[in-house]
């Protein structure tokens, strides 16, 4: 069986670590991972958080002006 996840990927290890403090600060799920073969990003690291919290992901990114490289929906096995 596999899930429907978001992945949040960042140029900057700085930037990820801003992502987890901004998600933790409003309750946002998810977790710091490394970046999957098949995505790349600059500083290897990425949030994966359920595939339903994109939209609040994207608002807290521009809101909190988190520099990002790109937002994709992945199949995450179990």
């Amino acid at each position: 069986m596999a899930e429907t996840v978001c992945i949040v990927t960042f140029p900057t290890t700085s930037g990820a670590m801003a992502m987890e403090k901004a998600c933790h600060g409003e309750a946002l799920p998810g977790r710091l991972i490394p970046v999957p073969r098949s995505v790349t990003a600059g500083c290897g690291m990425c949030w994966m958080a359920p595939k339903d919290s994109r939209e609040a992901l994207e608002a807290l990114v521009i809101r909190k002006k988190i520099q990002i490289d790109g937002v994709y929906e992945m199949i995450q096995p179990r």
